[in-house]
């Protein structure tokens, strides 16, 4: 639709005076209608009675789209019969994709509704955003995270798996929880890395990560050879009682926590590159003579650590 030349005036006199945002919000919200409104085409101009007429137009409905260059108030056309709602924009959404990513990422870090609110108005949303419609926005979070976190796992070989766990904060029966949160990741024989799986439980028990892992070869995990995890006892019974066929191995990153929790802080760094020497070895054989020499050698300033090293030399 071609703007006419009292339309092009009144826009040229608001390049020259609106500032830069004011400027750009009111270009886009000029666009978008104009693209609306030829979307909305009805095979015939305004009060015109053609046999190219397809609809009758009714009048226009509002709708605010928030955008990162303020609120654009645009208005969609409605028909006598059937409906109209421009392709350009989602049904059931004023947030324009860019802020609609920023606030899903907020809330995914947990930034509070009411930050967030504050966030959006930083970026551009002139009316905020309500407590309910960021809980809206990020509910089409679950769709797309339960496709991944049920999706089939055949399509490769993971021949290496390792387990992991952390502990989040979550809302359940209106209080404030500590839950974990597992994680499994796969490595596949072409060295590529894959998350193969994510579940939250009330803790890191036998029959919550013997569960977890079941749910994993279900879904098609097959070929695992060697799984590694720390040592914690509940995950290592369960992939001994799942995981048939495939060796256990202990996580050196955690065992060298384990190790920096029985020595001052400031030894931490020498012990780490020491240990650290065990790996280094070019043959098994090699790497078991390291670890007794390791273990003597600290062990005469940390007995402890010396212990943990001996017995946790089959493990690691």
């Amino acid at each position: 639709m071609a703007l006419s030349q009292s339309d092009l005036l009144r826009l040229l006199e608001s390049l020259r005076s609106a500032d830069g945002l004011e400027l750009v919000r009111g270009i886009a919200e000029r666009m978008l209608q104009e693209l609306i409104e030829a979307a909305a085409h009805i095979g015939t101009g305004w009060n015109e009675h053609t046999q190219a007429r397809t609809a009758f137009r009714n009048g226009h409905r509002e709708k605010t789209l928030t955008t990162q260059a303020g609120d654009l108030e645009l208005a969609i056309p409605k028909l006598r019969t059937g409906s109209f709602f421009p392709s350009l924009l989602e049904r059931r959404r004023r947030i324009d994709q860019a802020l609609y990513a920023v606030i899903v990422e907020a809330y995914v870090h947990g930034v509070s509704t009411r930050s967030v609110d504050d966030l959006a108005k930083a970026l551009g949303a002139d009316a905020g955003i309500s407590k309910s419609e960021v809980s809206r926005i990020c509910a089409d979070l679950d769709e797309p995270l339960t496709a991944f976190r049920t999706r089939p796992l055949d399509h490769t070989r993971f021949p290496y798996m390792y387990l992991d766990a952390t502990y989040c904060k979550a809302r359940v029966n209106h209080q404030i929880v500590s839950r974990a949160v597992v994680v499994a990741t796969g490595i596949t024989e072409d060295g590529g890395r894959e998350v193969l799986g994510v579940m939250v439980g009330d803790s890191e028990t036998e029959v919550f990560w013997a569960e977890f892992l079941r749910s994993l070869r279900e879904r098609g995990l097959t070929g695992v050879r060697l799984v590694l995890s720390d040592s914690h006892s509940g995950l290592v019974k369960a992939i001994r009682k799942v995981m048939l066929g495939a060796a256990w191995q202990r996580c050196r990153v955690h065992f060298l926590r384990n190790v920096f929790a029985v020595i001052p802080k400031e030894a931490a760094e020498m012990v780490a590159a020491t240990i650290r020497t065990i790996f280094a070895q070019p043959t098994q054989d090699a790497v078991r003579t390291q670890l007794d020499t390791v273990a003597e050698m600290l062990g005469k300033q940390f007995p402890k650590v010396k212990q943990m090293l001996l017995d946790a030399k089959d493990d690691l």
